[in-house]
């Protein structure tokens, strides 16, 4: 798989909630928590379940943190 995002981290799922239309699923990078929102279909697609072994890909210009 090649992509032109930068930021891919290994990491592995701990928890596919699924919605009704729309699931979040949520990964451990390296001790830290990422979160997805991304279609129920998508996450069948995928195969992801608890312990699936996943890259996550972060794109930086939509990442917003405010304080």
């Amino acid at each position: 798989m090649k992509v032109s995002a930068r930021n891919s981290f290994d990491g592995t799922v701990k928890e596919a909630k699924n919605g009704a239309t729309t699931s979040h699923v949520t990964v451990d990078v390296k001790g830290l928590t990422a979160t997805a929102s991304i279609t129920n279909e998508a996450v069948e697609d995928l195969g992801l379940k608890t312990g699936s072994k996943v890259k996550t890909i972060i794109k930086s210009s939509d990442v917003i943190i405010a304080a």
